[in-house]
């Protein structure tokens, strides 16, 4: 939804639970029936009038000049005395989605000068899960939910800040504790299966799972991957019987998406596995690697799954293929560490040792050999080579950071080009989404938006 959209919430609902659910779709303003029109247009009139003061800072957001959408921000401040604390949180937000952690924990900061807001202890927090600072991050949230046990974002953050310290289990009882606040947000109920799963909390899991497909089943959220999760916690139950009824769920009403032929291949092979059907089994595996088209965009969970399912079938060839693309996906070492640890868990730790040593080798030589062309002069070779890698390792970040670097200083050096910028804008968005933490991104983008005043481009042109 563009930034200069209103989004209103006009409704009758009074239940405690749908509200707060309603609510975290972030609504500009939510108004309960009934109300008169004096009212509906004292809301209106304030929503667009601060609309209108944030304007000029959107115009710049949307045509990916952030560095200037950041400067705007500071002459709002100034300028709007009364939105001072939104253009704050915005201009927080904006530094770090170019990666400057450090820059916007100063603005947090300075919002906690003022009487205590709860979105700046939030965002304090997340500037420290970004440096890595994940005790300190996990200590900050979990005193802000003792103060607001109504903050559902503060839980999410939680969550996350201890499974990336590996305190998997105390991320799943944050989300619970989430999930009591707000029993109907899909996407959280989803993320508790899936560390739930994580922990072998299948009774969990099952109960979950089975919530997030009845909700979504009929709904712009629904993804047949969820049948595969609900039928991989029904059969760690021991529930066959169970997962053979979602399996037929999943035929029923995923039909059509993209997904569904893939998702229904592993989920008859994990069924036919844990009955004993080797015969069937095998049919359905040979049928998922024949649908497992990357293009499909599943997630790592359900190639991992894939790669289960080959290895419990004695399918180790297979199982290396599917676990190769994976790695070449994964974001960083510790995306593949987690790999490791699952074919460890298989027995196979030294298939992933090994697979992983490949991956890291090849990512070595690629980046050396972009590097050595840049620094000969090659810009076309370093180009050239660093777009190969990108293709063959899409997911790794380093490879779409170095990949970008070498675009821009293709432009740097011998001109701009406007299909090089769009593509290295794009390779900075990745690495943005991927790692926002990063702590070169701040330099890199710096470094595109230099490229863009010296050869006089507005950044609205870059698409």
């Amino acid at each position: 939804m563009p930034l200069f959209t209103l989004f209103l919430m006009i409704t009758g609902e009074s239940q405690y639970e749908k509200v707060v659910s309603a609510a975290e779709l972030a609504p500009n303003d939510y108004i309960l029936k009934p109300f008169s029109s004096d009212k509906l247009l004292n809301r209106l009139s304030r929503a667009l009038e601060k609309r209108d003061a944030f304007m000029p800072t959107y115009r710049l957001i949307e045509t990916g000049n952030t560095l200037e959408a950041i400067e705007s921000c500071r002459q709002g401040e100034i300028d709007e005395p009364q939105y001072l604390v939104d253009f704050l949180r915005l201009r927080a937000e904006l530094h770090i989605g170019i990666g400057e952690a450090e820059e916007a924990q100063i603005v947090y900061q300075k919002v906690l000068e003022t009487p205590a807001v709860p979105w700046a202890r939030l965002g304090l927090a997340r500037t420290l899960f970004m440096q890595k600072r994940l005790a300190e991050a996990e200590a900050l949230l979990s005193g802000l939910l003792q103060e607001n046990a109504l903050y559902l974002d503060a839980y999410d953050w939680l969550a996350r800040v201890r499974e990336s310290a590996g305190k998997a289990m105390a991320a799943k009882e944050a989300l619970e504790d989430a999930v009591r606040v707000s029993p109907h947000t899909v996407r959280r109920l989803r993320r508790l299966g899936e560390v739930a799963t994580e922990v072998g909390d299948m009774a969990t899991a099952t109960r979950v799972l089975s919530t997030v497909v009845n909700k979504s089943k009929y709904s712009d959220f629904r993804d047949p991957e969820d049948h595969v999760s609900l039928v991989r916690a029904q059969l760690g139950m021991g529930d066959a019987a169970g997962a053979s009824n979602t399996l037929r769920d999943l035929e029923r009403n995923m039909e059509g998406l993209p997904k569904t032929a893939l998702c229904k291949a592993v989920s008859s092979a994990m069924v036919a596995t844990q009955l004993g059907d080797l015969a069937k089994a095998q049919e359905a595996l040979d049928e998922a690697l024949r649908y497992n088209d990357p293009q499909l965009g599943t997630s790592m969970g359900l190639q991992k799954q894939l790669a289960r399912i080959c290895i419990e079938n004695r399918q180790d060839d297979k199982a290396a293929e599917v676990i190769m693309d994976v790695m070449r996906h994964a974001a960083d070492d510790a995306a593949v560490e987690e790999i490791k640890n699952m074919l460890t868990d298989l027995g196979r730790g030294e298939l992933g040792n090994e697979l992983a040593e490949q991956v890291r080798t090849q990512v070595r030589d690629i980046m050396t050999e972009g590097a050595q062309l840049a620094q000969s002069g090659d810009y076309p070779g370093a180009v050239r080579q660093m777009l190969q890698a990108a293709e063959k390792l899409p997911g790794n970040t380093a490879v779409l950071f170095n990949a970008a670097l070498a675009l821009l200083k293709h432009i740097e050096h011998l001109g701009w080009n406007d299909q090089f910028a769009s593509s290295a804008r794009q390779f900075i968005e990745r690495v943005r989404a991927q790692d926002a933490g990063n702590k070169n991104l701040a330099q890199l983008v710096s470094y595109y938006h230099a490229l863009l005043r010296r050869y006089g481009i507005k950044p609205g042109r870059v698409r």
